[in-house]
Protein backbone atom coordinates (compact mmCIF):
# COMPACT_ATOMS: atom_id res chain seq x y z
CA UNK A 1 0.00 0.00 0.00
CA UNK A 2 1.33 3.18 -1.00
CA UNK A 3 2.07 5.99 2.24
CA UNK A 4 -0.42 8.48 0.96
CA UNK A 5 -3.27 6.16 0.44
CA UNK A 6 -2.24 4.83 3.98
CA UNK A 7 -2.47 8.57 5.14
CA UNK A 8 -5.74 8.91 3.83
CA UNK A 9 -6.88 6.13 5.69
CA UNK A 10 -5.72 7.02 9.02
CA UNK A 11 -6.73 10.69 8.58
CA UNK A 12 -10.45 8.81 7.97
CA UNK A 13 -10.13 6.61 11.42
CA UNK A 14 -8.85 9.67 12.76
CA UNK A 15 -11.72 12.36 12.02
CA UNK A 16 -14.38 10.32 12.51
CA UNK A 17 -13.29 8.63 16.06
CA UNK A 18 -11.43 12.14 17.81
CA UNK A 19 -14.73 12.99 19.16
CA UNK A 20 -16.48 10.32 20.00
CA UNK A 21 -15.81 7.95 22.96
CA UNK A 22 -14.24 5.35 20.95
CA UNK A 23 -10.79 6.29 21.49
CA UNK A 24 -9.20 7.41 18.37
CA UNK A 25 -5.84 6.49 19.35
CA UNK A 26 -6.95 2.95 20.00
CA UNK A 27 -8.68 2.73 16.19
CA UNK A 28 -5.77 4.25 14.84
CA UNK A 29 -2.85 2.17 16.28
CA UNK A 30 -5.35 -1.61 15.11
CA UNK A 31 -5.82 0.00 12.11
CA UNK A 32 -2.01 0.66 11.45
CA UNK A 33 -1.72 -3.31 12.53
CA UNK A 34 -4.32 -3.96 9.86
CA UNK A 35 -2.29 -2.36 6.95
CA UNK A 36 0.81 -3.62 8.34
CA UNK A 37 2.97 -0.49 8.85
CA UNK A 38 5.67 0.12 11.14
CA UNK A 39 5.89 1.29 14.10
CA UNK A 40 7.45 4.50 12.75
CA UNK A 41 7.07 6.83 11.33
CA UNK A 42 3.39 6.12 11.83
CA UNK A 43 3.13 5.98 15.61
CA UNK A 44 4.31 9.83 15.49
CA UNK A 45 1.97 9.93 12.14
CA UNK A 46 -0.72 9.05 14.60
CA UNK A 47 -0.38 11.39 17.18
CA UNK A 48 0.18 14.69 15.05
CA UNK A 49 -2.33 13.91 12.89
CA UNK A 50 -4.99 13.90 15.72
CA UNK A 51 -4.05 18.44 15.54
CA UNK A 52 -6.17 18.57 12.04
CA UNK A 53 -9.13 17.12 13.91
CA UNK A 54 -8.63 19.16 16.36
CA UNK A 55 -8.73 22.23 14.25
CA UNK A 56 -12.61 21.45 13.22
CA UNK A 57 -13.56 22.10 16.85
CA UNK A 58 -11.92 25.22 16.17
CA UNK A 59 -13.67 26.42 13.38
CA UNK A 60 -16.84 25.24 14.18
CA UNK A 61 -16.92 26.57 17.28
CA UNK A 62 -14.91 29.76 16.26
CA UNK A 63 -17.28 32.33 17.21
CA UNK A 64 -17.79 31.26 20.75
CA UNK A 65 -13.99 30.74 21.14
CA UNK A 66 -13.63 34.55 20.08
CA UNK A 67 -15.57 35.83 22.17
CA UNK A 68 -13.54 34.41 25.10
CA UNK A 69 -10.50 35.63 23.47
CA UNK A 70 -11.60 39.33 23.12
CA UNK A 71 -13.48 39.04 26.68
CA UNK A 72 -9.78 38.56 28.34
CA UNK A 73 -8.36 41.30 27.73
CA UNK A 74 -11.30 43.54 29.53
CA UNK A 75 -11.48 40.85 32.03
CA UNK A 76 -15.02 39.01 31.49
CA UNK A 77 -15.64 36.60 33.89
CA UNK A 78 -16.82 34.27 32.10
CA UNK A 79 -14.52 34.60 29.79
CA UNK A 80 -12.07 34.33 32.58
CA UNK A 81 -13.89 31.89 34.52
CA UNK A 82 -13.97 29.33 31.39
CA UNK A 83 -9.94 30.10 30.42
CA UNK A 84 -9.12 28.76 33.81
CA UNK A 85 -11.87 25.93 33.46
CA UNK A 86 -10.37 24.66 30.43
CA UNK A 87 -6.70 25.46 31.68
CA UNK A 88 -7.29 23.27 34.95
CA UNK A 89 -8.95 20.51 33.15
CA UNK A 90 -5.55 19.95 31.06
CA UNK A 91 -3.01 20.84 33.06
CA UNK A 92 -3.21 16.80 34.95
CA UNK A 93 -3.21 15.01 31.31
CA UNK A 94 -0.45 17.55 30.48
CA UNK A 95 1.92 16.82 33.28
CA UNK A 96 1.26 13.18 32.67
CA UNK A 97 1.79 13.30 29.03
CA UNK A 98 5.14 15.11 29.77
CA UNK A 99 6.56 12.27 32.26
CA UNK A 100 5.05 9.53 30.63
CA UNK A 101 5.52 10.26 26.95
CA UNK A 102 7.94 7.83 25.96
CA UNK A 103 6.73 5.01 27.92
CA UNK A 104 3.30 5.87 26.34
CA UNK A 105 4.28 5.58 22.60
CA UNK A 106 6.97 2.41 23.28
CA UNK A 107 5.27 0.45 26.06
CA UNK A 108 1.12 1.04 25.45
CA UNK A 109 0.77 1.48 22.12
CA UNK A 110 -0.05 -1.73 21.86
CA UNK A 111 -2.52 -3.71 20.35
CA UNK A 112 -3.76 -5.87 23.27
CA UNK A 113 -4.13 -3.09 25.88
CA UNK A 114 -6.00 -1.64 23.41
CA UNK A 115 -8.67 -4.18 22.84
CA UNK A 116 -8.93 -4.82 26.64
CA UNK A 117 -8.98 -1.03 27.36
CA UNK A 118 -12.07 -0.64 24.27
CA UNK A 119 -13.98 -2.99 25.71
CA UNK A 120 -13.53 -2.42 29.61
CA UNK A 121 -14.53 1.68 28.84
CA UNK A 122 -17.67 0.26 26.71
CA UNK A 123 -18.81 -1.66 29.93
CA UNK A 124 -18.25 1.50 31.83
CA UNK A 125 -20.11 4.08 29.63
CA UNK A 126 -23.10 1.49 29.48
CA UNK A 127 -22.97 1.57 33.55
CA UNK A 128 -22.93 5.08 33.45
CA UNK A 129 -25.81 5.22 30.73
CA UNK A 130 -28.03 3.45 33.55
CA UNK A 131 -26.51 4.86 36.91
CA UNK A 132 -24.73 8.56 36.15
CA UNK A 133 -26.10 10.95 38.66
CA UNK A 134 -28.49 13.46 37.83
CA UNK A 135 -27.93 16.35 35.87
CA UNK A 136 -26.69 19.43 37.66
CA UNK A 137 -24.41 21.55 35.37
CA UNK A 138 -25.72 22.03 31.80
CA UNK A 139 -23.54 24.85 30.33
CA UNK A 140 -19.86 23.56 29.18
CA UNK A 141 -18.24 27.14 29.20
CA UNK A 142 -19.26 27.98 33.05
CA UNK A 143 -18.30 25.07 34.96
CA UNK A 144 -16.93 25.50 38.44
CA UNK A 145 -13.36 25.00 39.30
CA UNK A 146 -13.71 21.39 41.19
CA UNK A 147 -15.60 20.22 38.28
CA UNK A 148 -12.99 20.84 35.57
CA UNK A 149 -10.42 19.59 37.58
CA UNK A 150 -12.21 16.60 38.22
CA UNK A 151 -12.73 16.11 34.38
CA UNK A 152 -9.21 16.90 34.17
CA UNK A 153 -8.13 14.30 36.10
CA UNK A 154 -10.05 11.75 34.34
CA UNK A 155 -8.84 12.90 31.24
CA UNK A 156 -5.27 11.42 32.83
CA UNK A 157 -6.85 7.89 31.65
CA UNK A 158 -6.69 8.63 28.36
CA UNK A 159 -2.82 7.89 28.24
CA UNK A 160 -3.69 4.41 28.13
CA UNK A 161 -4.96 3.75 24.03
CA UNK A 162 -8.10 2.76 23.98
CA UNK A 163 -9.22 4.54 26.67
CA UNK A 164 -9.87 7.54 24.73
CA UNK A 165 -9.86 10.80 25.60
CA UNK A 166 -13.26 12.05 24.82
CA UNK A 167 -14.81 9.26 26.36
CA UNK A 168 -12.28 9.79 30.02
CA UNK A 169 -13.50 13.69 29.80
CA UNK A 170 -17.22 12.72 29.32
CA UNK A 171 -17.44 9.96 31.74
CA UNK A 172 -15.76 12.48 34.18
CA UNK A 173 -18.32 15.16 33.73
CA UNK A 174 -20.62 12.45 34.05
CA UNK A 175 -20.21 11.57 37.38
CA UNK A 176 -19.45 14.67 38.79
CA UNK A 177 -23.64 15.49 37.55
CA UNK A 178 -23.00 17.39 34.02
CA UNK A 179 -25.21 16.66 31.20
CA UNK A 180 -24.60 14.80 28.25
CA UNK A 181 -24.57 17.63 25.51
CA UNK A 182 -22.11 19.87 28.19
CA UNK A 183 -20.18 16.96 28.92
CA UNK A 184 -19.28 16.64 24.93
CA UNK A 185 -18.80 20.02 24.35
CA UNK A 186 -16.45 20.39 27.12
CA UNK A 187 -14.60 17.36 25.72
CA UNK A 188 -14.35 19.02 22.24
CA UNK A 189 -12.66 22.47 24.33
CA UNK A 190 -10.46 20.57 26.31
CA UNK A 191 -9.24 18.71 22.94
CA UNK A 192 -7.65 22.00 21.70
CA UNK A 193 -5.00 22.73 24.32
CA UNK A 194 -4.64 18.76 24.85
CA UNK A 195 -3.96 17.99 21.64
CA UNK A 196 -1.94 21.34 20.89
CA UNK A 197 -0.02 20.21 23.36
CA UNK A 198 0.35 16.74 21.92
CA UNK A 199 1.31 17.69 18.45
CA UNK A 200 3.80 20.32 19.73
CA UNK A 201 5.63 17.26 22.02
CA UNK A 202 6.10 14.80 19.24
CA UNK A 203 7.20 17.49 16.91
CA UNK A 204 9.88 18.06 18.81
CA UNK A 205 10.74 14.54 20.11
CA UNK A 206 10.20 12.94 16.36
CA UNK A 207 12.17 15.97 14.29
CA UNK A 208 14.49 13.71 12.92
CA UNK A 209 11.33 11.93 11.59
CA UNK A 210 10.12 15.54 9.58
CA UNK A 211 11.73 14.75 6.26
CA UNK A 212 11.05 15.70 2.75
CA UNK A 213 9.04 12.27 2.01
CA UNK A 214 7.25 12.03 5.63
CA UNK A 215 5.94 15.74 5.89
CA UNK A 216 3.74 15.64 2.26
CA UNK A 217 2.33 12.31 3.29
CA UNK A 218 1.31 13.59 6.97
CA UNK A 219 0.03 16.55 5.45
CA UNK A 220 -2.63 14.54 3.46
CA UNK A 221 -3.59 12.58 6.99
CA UNK A 222 -3.92 15.97 8.36
CA UNK A 223 -6.20 17.46 6.14
CA UNK A 224 -8.41 14.49 5.88
CA UNK A 225 -8.45 14.43 9.35
CA UNK A 226 -9.73 17.62 9.62
CA UNK A 227 -12.39 17.60 7.00
CA UNK A 228 -14.11 14.28 8.51
CA UNK A 229 -13.32 15.72 12.08
CA UNK A 230 -15.99 18.56 10.87
CA UNK A 231 -18.67 16.29 9.59
CA UNK A 232 -18.29 14.11 13.42
CA UNK A 233 -18.08 18.08 15.35
CA UNK A 234 -21.28 18.87 13.37
CA UNK A 235 -23.57 15.90 14.16
CA UNK A 236 -22.75 14.39 17.52
CA UNK A 237 -24.30 16.48 19.77
CA UNK A 238 -27.46 15.87 18.10
CA UNK A 239 -26.79 12.33 17.69
CA UNK A 240 -26.14 12.08 21.72
CA UNK A 241 -28.81 14.28 22.76
CA UNK A 242 -31.17 11.49 20.91
CA UNK A 243 -29.46 7.98 21.05
CA UNK A 244 -26.75 8.23 24.32
CA UNK A 245 -23.44 7.22 24.68
CA UNK A 246 -24.63 3.50 24.77
CA UNK A 247 -24.74 2.81 20.51
CA UNK A 248 -20.67 3.78 21.52
CA UNK A 249 -20.26 1.69 24.24
CA UNK A 250 -21.33 -1.20 22.15
CA UNK A 251 -19.16 -0.47 19.05
CA UNK A 252 -16.22 -0.52 21.57
CA UNK A 253 -16.79 -3.83 22.93
CA UNK A 254 -17.50 -5.15 19.63
CA UNK A 255 -14.74 -3.66 18.50
CA UNK A 256 -12.03 -4.55 21.22
CA UNK A 257 -13.39 -8.48 21.10
CA UNK A 258 -12.68 -8.78 17.32
CA UNK A 259 -8.85 -7.43 18.02
CA UNK A 260 -8.56 -9.75 20.72
CA UNK A 261 -10.11 -12.48 18.55
CA UNK A 262 -7.21 -11.03 15.60
CA UNK A 263 -4.57 -11.43 17.81
CA UNK A 264 -5.45 -14.47 19.41
CA UNK A 265 -5.55 -16.39 16.22
CA UNK A 266 -2.40 -14.72 15.10
CA UNK A 267 -3.80 -12.77 12.07
CA UNK A 268 -3.26 -9.00 13.86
Amino acid sequence: MSDWLAAIILGLVEGLTEFIPVSSTGHLLLTKAILGLPDEPWNTFIVMIQLGAILAVVALYFGRLWKVLIGLPGKDPSARRFTVSVLLAFLPSAIVGLLFHDFIKTVLFNPTIVCISLIVGGFALIALERWAPKPRSHDAMAFDWKTSLGIGLWQCLSIIPGVSRSGATIVGGLLQGVDKKAAAEFSFFLAIPTMVGAFALDFWESRDLMTADFLPVLGIGFVVSFLSGLVIVKTLIDFVGKHGFAPFAWWRIVVGVIGLALIWTGTL
